[in-house]
């Protein structure tokens, strides 16, 4: 049972759950809640280590034996230790540490999605989550997006990060994925065609700009390059209401699954003047 503060363990899981830094370098990330370390367990994915408290729910306890069963190395970590550690305000009394794994990518992907400067890992976790429900084959992370594996953004994905292949990307490497891959590449704007009159068949690479300016420079000389003229490649979400725009995690998630609509029944008609 581990039941110092200054063991290595828990300083390492501190220093993962703090820094994207010190997760790069070490490969690692931490996973924290029986959610995600079932997902984790279903995914196949490889466990440095796992700890616990005790007070384990019953579907918590479940899955200790499942984790000893495949013989991750599992500690007990007495008292609050382990709370203290938590990122959440109802910490479940477990979490591991996983090795990074990159996913598997096709060679001709139909539909990615690219998080262009999204800040808030929130936000990001969320497009994460909707793009493994809609049928999205990679997520590219350009340099200026918050790092994919936050403790935050692992929450909101609620386990995408198991299920879709992630990769962060300089531009001239996203830039080669959509050539090669051939694909027309549309930015979220709340100026855009209206996402039910632009064909989201076509194989696609879905651009989602940051909460405060949008996309930035690289991403449009990439939509300008496949697309040519903005109007080409600006693609929009109607509002009834007299609000201003949508969060990123929103806005991404609603064009994600308009484009899963289209491809699962054909293009939408066009709504009502005044919709």
């Amino acid at each position: 049972m581990i039941t110092s503060p200054q063991n290595p363990k828990l300083k390492f899981v501190r220093a993962l759950m703090g820094r994207a830094k010190e997760r790069r370098e070490a490969h690692a990330f931490a996973a924290e809640g029986v959610r995600l370390v079932e997902e984790a367990v279903n995914a196949g994915w490889k466990f440095q280590f796992a700890l616990y408290s005790d007070g384990l729910s019953e579907r918590g306890s479940h899955l200790l034996n499942r984790l000893k069963a495949n013989r991750v190395d599992v500690d007990e970590v007495s008292g609050d230790l382990l709370q203290k550690l938590s990122d959440t305000e109802t910490p479940q009394g477990i979490l591991a540490v996983l090795e990074f794994t990159q996913l598997p990518m096709t060679n001709h992907p139909n539909l990615i999605l690219i998080p262009d400067q999204i800040r808030d890992p929130g936000n990001l976790g969320t497009l994460l989550r909707s793009a493994a429900a809609t049928g999205v084959q990679a997520v590219l992370i350009p340099p200026e997006t918050t790092d994919a594996f936050a403790p935050k953004a692992l929450r909101a994905g609620m386990g995408a990060h198991f299920r879709v292949p992630i990769r962060e990307m300089g531009w001239e490497e996203i830039g080669e994925v959509c050539r090669s891959a051939e694909l027309q590449v549309l930015i979220a704007d709340m100026e855009g065609t209206p996402c039910w009159e632009t064909d989201l068949r076509k194989p696609l690479a879905l651009v989602v700009g940051g909460e405060a300016e949008g996309a930035g420079d690289q991403a449009r000389k990439l939509a300008s390059e496949r697309m040519g003229n903005s109007a080409n490649w600006l693609i929009g979400i109607p509002m009834a209401g007299k609000v201003e725009s949508l969060n990123a995690g929103v806005a991404g998630s609603v064009l994600l699954f308009e484009a899963l609509r289209q491809r699962t029944r054909g293009p939408g008609r066009r709504l009502p003047d005044g919709m």
